[in-house]
């Protein structure tokens, strides 16, 4: 189908979180929305997420009797984002990402709550909190979006269980003492009884967790006021009346048409990170070509925004977020990704090596450290192996990337070549191309010290946050315990990327902007597609979809606010063939 109106008030391209919150923000102050999405589905790279939202001083944390403050927020910003590139932006970010918050769940069906104990990553910074910086979003039951269910995408197969049923962080402590514990026991049985029944009427389970949920709240916000979303279709190119972005032209199967924006043009086509020129542009050798996220983010916003003159923000530490990712093959022949952050790297038991067979970095740091670790290592060299490696207690107690916790028989992984198994740690590092004698040394060094819960050479285990991540029964240290009882396993790991740091400049209002520093009329930018108000640094979880949100909030309703300037729209509105 074509779009319903040849003229909108506002045109949002792509329905990721910030684009969908933009949508919805507009929408919600009485705009006509028109949201263009490439791929059949909405939720981008989101609804595979942890759907994590960091917004410092938010009104849940009081309610929840945790105290912060934008003064704290900006101390401990201080150090872990020094750059002095887009100070105004995380400024503004500070100042109205708590208005966002609480606007979205007063006009939309955003629910997000706090979660209590999530360390900051730099929890030894001024400024940091031990929780409640970062929300997460409330359960949702997908079967209230009626026949849109099926246009949400689907979370990572990899992250549910038994094809398709998701759970929320609270859940795993009790799936793994299932048989040990009566009320975990009964908890599992409850939700696995809720899942059968689900399936009865649907593909996949409907109690949708983390950044599904996150997803499906904003789309069920979009069709709650009835905002047209085009799936499947391309935009071609801005079209711009003097100085001013007034529409656009979209291809839809074989058909283009041009399409007016009274208000303006939101781009939100979650940046680059499928892009392989621009990737070669900005990214270092040694990252590689593996990406996290969505495959849809082509560099599709920044390209239509370069071509009437707008500014990339290269202001960046870091071109990229980063997540050490292991690769597979599903069973339908499909390449997997499975990003490792926070369910195996830093539980006690497991280490990460280099291609010589030596430990390299705390494997319990933040996935954005734990690969800017891979990349100093790796000496510029593309293609250079790193690899977990640990026995079978630890693969039975806490999986190792897609191998769940007690998974009895590995073999298929063992043959696809996946995991790397052997008898002893000889064989181990004949069959992964590491000198004998250098990781039998590796491991008989870190074990010295993991016997006794300590970790000489990286601290492992030394931070609340390292800590929230380990196994809290496991004493004295919940991130270290020696690797000791064969077979023992490898797993090739590769640096990632979460999503492209480098993105469009815009100004405190989201507009986009030109290399002299004024605003393109009409044009915004939020999501990836706008460049990091972090610079490249990763202080906590959410920092990512917290000023997507925030952003995508204060683009809607600058567009709201703002008067409509276009005295007439364009004579050449209509369809081309």
């Amino acid at each position: 189908m074509m779009p319903a109106h040849e003229t909108y008030d506002v045109i949002v391209i792509g329905a990721g979180a910030g684009g969908m919150t933009a949508a919805a923000v507009a929408a919600a102050e009485g705009l006509r929305v028109l949201v263009i999405e490439k791929t059949a589905f909405v939720g981008g790279t989101t609804a595979w997420s942890g759907g994590m939202v960091w917004i410092p001083a938010n009104s849940k944390m009081k309610e929840a009797g945790l105290s912060d403050s934008v003064t704290d927020a900006v101390q401990y910003l201080s150090s872990t984002v020094p750059e002095p590139a887009n100070a105004g932006l995380r400024a503004a970010f500070l100042a109205r990402g708590p208005e966002a918050i609480s606007w979205l769940e007063a006009n939309t069906e955003l629910r997000l709550q706090p979660v209590k104990v999530y360390p900051d990553y730099y929890p030894e910074r001024l400024g940091a909190t031990s929780g409640g910086r970062v929300l997460e979003p409330v359960a949702f039951d997908g079967k209230r979006l009626g026949e849109g269910f099926a246009r949400l995408r689907a979370p990572l197969p990899e992250f549910t269980l038994f094809g398709g049923m998701m759970v929320n962080r609270q859940d795993i402590p009790h799936l793994r003492r299932v048989g040990k514990s009566l009320r975990s026991t009964l908890r599992a049985a409850r939700l696995v009884a809720a899942y059968a029944l689900q399936r009865l009427r649907s593909p996949r389970g409907t109690t949708l967790h983390l950044g599904n949920a996150l997803a499906a709240r904003l789309y069920a916000s979009l069709l709650a006021r009835r905002v047209e979303i085009l799936f499947s279709a391309d935009v071609e190119d801005l079209s711009m009346q003097g100085d001013r972005v007034a529409g656009l032209v979209i291809r839809h199967g074989a058909r283009d048409r041009l399409i007016a924006a009274r208000r303006g043009v939101v781009l939100a086509t979650g940046g680059f990170s499928h892009d392989p020129a621009l990737r070669k542009r900005f990214f270092p050798p040694a990252a590689g070509q593996v990406s996290a996220t969505n495959s849809s983010g082509t560099g599709d916003g920044l390209r239509l925004a370069a071509t009437i003159g707008a500014a990339l923000n290269t202001d960046a530490t870091s071109p990229a977020y980063w997540v050490p990712a292991s690769l597979f093959t599903r069973a339908d022949g499909s390449r997997g990704v499975f990003p490792h952050t926070v369910t195996d790297r830093a539980k006690p038991g497991v280490i990460a090596v280099n291609a010589a067979g030596r430990r390299f970095v705390n494997e319990a740091l933040s996935y954005h450290e734990f690969v800017l670790g891979m990349l100093r290592d790796g000496k510029g060299e593309p293609d250079r192996p790193f690899y977990l490696i640990c026995d079978r207690p630890f693969l039975w107690a806490y999986g190792l990337g897609r191998i769940k916790p007690f998974t009895r028989n590995v073999r298929r992984y063992v043959a696809s070549g996946e995991l790397i198994e052997a008898a002893d740690v000889a064989q181990l590092a004949a069959k992964t191309g590491i000198k004998p004698s250098v990781l039998t040394a590796t491991l008989a060094s870190y074990n010295d010290g993991a016997k006794e819960g300590r970790d000489p050479e990286f601290g492992r285990g030394s931070t609340i946050y390292q800590r929230h991540l380990g196994d809290a029964g496991h004493k004295p240290n919940p991130c270290v315990a020696p690797i000791l009882h064969a077979p023992f396993f490898a797993m090739r790991i590769y640096p990632a990327d979460l999503g492209t740091a480098i993105g469009l400049k815009v100004d405190a209002q989201a507009r986009v902007l030109r290399e002299d520093g004024t605003p393109i009329a009409g044009l915004y930018a939020c999501g990836n597609d706008m460049g990091s108000i972090m610079n490249g640094n990763y202080p906590g979880p959410g920092i990512t979809l917290g000023p997507a949100l925030t952003f995508g909030y204060i683009a809607g309703r600058h567009l709201a606010e703002g008067a409509v300037t276009m005295a007439a729209m364009p004579a050449a509105v209509g369809t081309r063939v």
